[in-house]
């Protein structure tokens, strides 16, 4: 039994290890022939010389937008630009003026989320707004509480019966336990810390805005609500604006 149990395991690990090398080469063969075809030079030259003003929506996923520099790390079109938002952006200062980042910061660590909030403040113009929508840490503490809501209950029923099939009932543990470890989530932000990170990135006048709304026309409607039910992405969602200034400016 125990060499049975061995040779199982060994089986397990070099199977793991044969997926990560087989994504590690498909990894280097994307970029290899993105990079060779010069397919992300030839986007955001069309697109800087097709718009004055300049929209940057980073990981995009299928949701893509009218009028905006789609971003995406792999993206799934020819149109849609390949950006790893660890990095520093390829772009110089002061290229654009709005930039939307929808349910994609939370995939990366925090100190990675704090230098991508740098990089979208240093390539925004002077008074560049950008909208940074992600899940709440406050949605997913409130679904423990013993009191719930009929969104709460919907949302609870929903994600069980979405991702927790092993699950033998629905379960607010199991969601909530699910939820900061799945879809590659690495940090979950609460209003705070989020507000806070935005401000050290050099962003001020930060407002928290409510689902496809914003004072701004061209932030205005953006989110995917195709992605989960509606009732549910506005109970995990927590959607921050903030204003690129300069010492001594007020915002518009």
């Amino acid at each position: 039994m125990r060499e049975q149990i061995r040779q199982l395991l060994k089986k397990v690990y070099l199977d793991g290890v044969a997926t990560e090398l087989l994504q590690a080469s498909r990894h280097i063969l994307f970029y290899t022939t993105r990079k060779l075809g010069r397919v992300d030079h030839r986007i955001i030259e069309k697109y800087f010389s097709t718009h004055e003003i300049r929209k940057l929506h980073i990981g995009c996923g299928d949701h893509v937008l009218d009028g905006w520099l789609n971003t995406d790390y792999f993206p799934k079109s020819a149109t849609v630009l390949h950006l790893d938002a660890t990095r520093r952006f390829p772009f110089c200062d002061d290229e654009f003026d709005y930039i939307f980042c929808e349910h994609m910061i939370e995939h990366i660590s925090y100190p990675q989320g704090l230098a991508m909030l740098s990089e979208c403040c240093r390539i925004l113009r002077k008074n560049g707004r950008i909208r940074i929508s992600t899940p709440d840490l406050a949605f997913l503490i409130d679904l423990y509480k013993e009191e719930k809501s009929d969104p709460q209950k919907e949302y609870i029923k929903w994600a069980s019966d979405s991702f927790l099939t092993y699950a033998p009932f629905n379960n607010d543990t199991s969601v909530i336990n699910n939820f900061v470890r799945d879809w590659g989530h690495q940090f979950i932000y609460d209003e705070k810390t989020l507000s806070e990170s935005m401000e050290m990135a050099g962003f001020t006048n930060v407002t928290r805005c409510e689902l496809d709304q914003s004072k701004f026309d061209a932030l205005r409607n953006l989110e995917n609500k195709n992605r989960v039910p509606e009732v549910c992405l506005i109970l995990e969602t927590m959607i921050l604006e903030a204003t690129k200034l300069t010492a001594g400016d007020q915002p518009v």
